[in-house]
């Protein structure tokens, strides 16, 4: 089937795909519709909700600090950290909580269930302290870990809200602020940003699995490191390039302890710091998936071998990515 044919099929609004092949952009392409029953179609330049590809981006904006002494990646967070403090408990005596444990979701923290909804209009984005002291609609018990870090592996949005305290903590700046100074701006990622307002004009809004808008067009995560980038395939793709180009030791950021970022951390030897790992050596996969209201997407890259592509679409098909369209790309990209 036709990537045309595979989108009616599995009713995917809209797919944006960027390639990259001996470290350069190879090629971009872009199907469908901003928005179904609406002409706009999707180009280069649509902007879509990365989801959970923020963790990537947010792990590398902390490598950066890390480099330039602003943060440690093996400190207590709680040294760091002033307007809300990790509790203390008999297990966290030996072992205290870090940002290696956070970034690599073994920090001993469970989210509650059901917390760490889109941004809803009755209700005012939520601070991060409200967020961890569980004072909020989007997570109503507090935030704290249940075991000792490093013991298990646990998906948690809550310690990304953790990283994002505690470097506005310790810069003084707002996460989106130096993001957008540290990353965005030094990669001429023009099209990326963590922002409540969305720009509507070529914006692709959200849609169900049955290819119905979402109730809100474009489904805000109040939580900008866990999963509040809006960005495009091509934007990301550079962040990948750049990557690729500091492991070589080369690069506009100087990202010089990026083999930090995609080596085995803790107890899994397929969890980086904020990124999936798979194979060795010149054969490492990294990979990042996003899957919120509204929409999916899939980073995957052998920085290795200058290669990767990034899948971004405007549809929630109600399916693990690997099981739908964006799996069928990896596949094909693999062979």
């Amino acid at each position: 089937m036709t990537i045309h044919e595979q989108m009616s099929q599995q009713q995917i609004a809209g797919l944006s795909i960027a390639y990259i092949k001996d470290g350069e952009l190879q090629k971009a392409e872009c199907f469908g519709l901003l928005e179904v029953g609406k002409t706009n179609r999707i180009n280069t330049e649509t902007i879509f909700n990365a989801c959970s590809i923020s963790k990537l981006v947010t792990s590398i904006l902390v490598m950066k600090l890390v480099e330039q002494g602003i943060v440690d990646l093996d400190e207590d967070i709680n040294q760091k950290l002033t307007s809300w403090k990790m509790p203390d408990h008999s297990y966290t005596q030996g072992k205290k909580v870090t940002l290696r444990h956070l970034l690599s979701h073994q920090a001993g923290i469970i989210d509650p269930k059901g917390s760490f909804s889109p941004l809803h209009s009755r209700w005012q984005r939520p601070s991060m302290v409200d967020l961890l002291k569980g004072t909020t609609p989007y997570c109503s018990i507090p935030i704290d870990s249940t075991f000792e870090a490093e013991q298990e592996f646990h998906y948690s949005d809550a310690g990304f809200c953790i990283v994002q305290l505690l470097i506005e903590d310790t810069t003084g700046s707002s996460f989106s602020t130096l993001m957008t100074d540290v990353i965005f701006r030094p990669l001429a990622m023009t099209n990326s940003f963590f922002s409540s307002a969305v720009p509507t004009a070529n914006t692709a809004s959200g849609h169900q699995k049955d290819g119905t808008l979402t109730a809100q067009r474009y489904p805000i995560y109040p939580y900008d490191a866990a999963c509040g980038l809006w960005t495009t395939p091509s934007d990301l793709a550079k962040l990948l390039q750049e990557v690729m180009q500091a492991l070589k030791g080369k690069g506009t950021l100087g990202l010089a302890s990026i083999h930090e970022l995609i080596r085995p951390q803790g107890c899994k030897e397929w969890m980086g710091l904020g990124v999936f790992l798979d194979g060795a050596g010149e054969q490492l996969e990294i990979s990042s998936l996003g899957w919120g209201v509204g929409y999916q997407c899939m980073l995957v890259a052998y920085p290795h071998l200058g290669k990767g592509f990034v899948a971004m679409t405007n549809t929630d098909t109600g399916v693990h990515q690997m099981q739908g369209l964006l799996g069928e790309i990896y596949r094909s990209f693999i062979q």
